[in-house]
């Protein structure tokens, strides 16, 4: 378990990351410890993460039990998503010439992972307590969304720190490996679609 010192640095490391500031991975642990402790930023996104659960399960499960039952399922889907394409980059990795990076790229990744989820929150809030205004909930998770990507894309040129062009492969094929497990496991496990 991780201390709120320790996690408060690595979440303000990956924030200044996120703005385009290098000098925001000195505040991160690159440590084999500092690896696995990274992933406990997805605790640290579960409060946000459920409350977009919750918003989708409501809007598509009919009994309680529907409901309960989706949001495992989507639980599922967002923490495979989360971490499957993570494994692609290992995979590949040695081949890219980023062994010396990946341990950054995960370190800092996964506490960006934690922050986009807390900002990806308003739109799931929205969507949660004014269903009907289901257009702008949309509308706003777009927004934020694309803001999100810009954040990203700064934290893995920096994390990579192989120039903005292995940055932006790095970047895109992470989005599209997270896109292609989004979806398989959304078919594995039988989330209807407008759960997205």
């Amino acid at each position: 378990m991780l201390s709120a010192d320790e996690i408060q640095s690595s979440l303000n490391g990956a924030w200044r990351m996120m703005l385009g500031k290098a000098d925001g991975l000195r505040l991160l642990d690159l440590s084999a410890d500092g690896f696995w402790n990274s992933f406990f930023a997805i605790a640290v996104a579960m409060p946000a993460l459920i409350v977009g659960w919750v918003g989708a399960s409501n809007a598509t499960g009919e009994t309680a039990a529907d409901r309960f039952e989706l949001l495992l399922k989507l639980a599922v889907v967002d923490i495979g998503t989360w971490v499957l394409p993570l494994l692609v980059l290992a995979a590949v990795a040695p081949r890219a010439g980023l062994s010396g990076r990946f341990v950054h790229y995960v370190v800092a990744g996964n506490w960006t992972g934690a922050i986009i989820a807390w900002l990806m929150l308003p739109g799931a809030l929205l969507r949660m307590l004014f269903p009907a205004a289901d257009q702008a909930s949309g509308l706003l998770s777009l927004l934020l969304f694309l803001i999100s990507l810009v954040f990203s894309w700064r934290m893995t040129n920096i994390a990579i720190n192989k120039g903005a062009a292995m940055a932006t492969a790095v970047f895109a094929g992470m989005f599209v490996a997270a896109i292609i497990v989004l979806f398989a496991l959304q078919w594995l496990v039988g989330v209807p679609m407008l759960a997205d």
